[in-house]
C-alpha cells in the first residue's frame, strides 16, 4: 500500500485508466503541436528505456504506444487523449538512434523545445533502466528540466530484471542525486511493464493532474 496514497485514490486511478486514451497526433516539429485544450504529463526516457511498453501496460493494451525492439526508433512527440481530461505525451528517446545524424539532432531540437517551453505540461515521468542507473544523457535531461522549472519524477523501469539488493542499490543513488536538482520530486518510482509492478501507484499519480 501506498502511503502517500490512499486506498480510495489508488482504486479511482485504476477506474480512471479503463477510459478512453486515443492517439491524437505525432508531431515531427513544433508547429505541428496541438493546442493546449488540457494539462499535459509526458513520458521521456534514453531510447529503448522501455516508455511505449510502460504506457501500454497502464492501460492494459498491447498497441496504444508503439513499440520497437530497436532503439530510437519512436522519432516523434506522440500525444495522447486520456478521456477529454489530459494529454498523455510519449517523448523521442535520447540517446542511441538508429537513424541519420541530421534527423536525430532534428527530433533532439524538438524534444528539448518542448520541454523547455509547453506551458500546460505538469510532470515529465523521466523513466530510468533499472540495470544501468543514470546515464550523462539523463543528466543532460535533468539539467534542461531544472533550469525549465519543470517538475519530473523519476520512474525505474524493468525493476523485475534485477534482485532486491541491486533494486535498493540504485534506487537510494538515484535518490542522493535527486537532492541536487530543483525540479526533481524526492521520491523514485519502481515498476515493471512485464510484471505490472508499480503501475497503481504511477496510475495515481498521473491522475492527480485531471481535471
Amino acid at each position: 500500500m501506498s502511503e502517500k496514497f490512499t486506498k480510495e485514490e489508488l482504486t479511482a486511478a485504476a477506474a480512471q485508466f479503463t477510459r478512453p486514451c486515443n492517439f491524437v497526433i505525432s508531431v515531427a516539429n513544433l508547429v505541428q503541436l496541438p493546442e493546449s485544450d488540457f494539462d499535459e504529463v509526458a513520458f521521456a526516457g534514453r531510447s529503448n528505456v522501455g516508455k511505449s511498453s510502460l504506457i501500454n501496460a497502464l492501460f492494459n493494451q498491447t498497441k496504444l504506444a508503439k513499440t520497437s525492439s530497436t532503439p530510437g526508433r519512436t522519432q516523434q512527440l506522440n500525444f495522447f487523449n486520456f478521456d477529454n481530461k489530459l494529454y498523455l505525451v510519449d517523448l523521442p528517446g535520447y540517446g542511441y538512434a538508429k537513424a541519420p545524424e541530421k534527423l536525430v539532432k532534428q527530433w533532439q531540437v524538438v524534444l528539448k523545445t518542448y520541454l523547455r517551453g509547453r506551458p500546460t505540461l505538469r510532470r515529465v515521468f523521466l523513466l530510468i533502466d533499472s540495470r544501468h542507473g543514470l546515464k550523462k544523457e539523463d543528466r543532460e535531461i535533468m539539467k534542461l528540466l531544472d533550469e525549465s522549472a519543470v517538475t519530473y519524477q523519476v520512474v525505474l523501469t524493468k525493476i523485475d530484471k534485477i534482485s532486491e539488493k541491486a533494486l535498493f542499490s540504485v534506487s537510494t543513488a538515484i535518490a542522493e542525486e535527486l537532492k541536487k536538482h530543483a525540479a526533481a520530486m524526492p521520491e523514485t518510482l519502481a515498476t515493471s511493464s512485464e510484471k505490472k509492478i508499480g503501475l497503481d501507484i504511477l496510475k495515481t499519480e498521473v491522475c492527480s493532474f485531471m481535471k
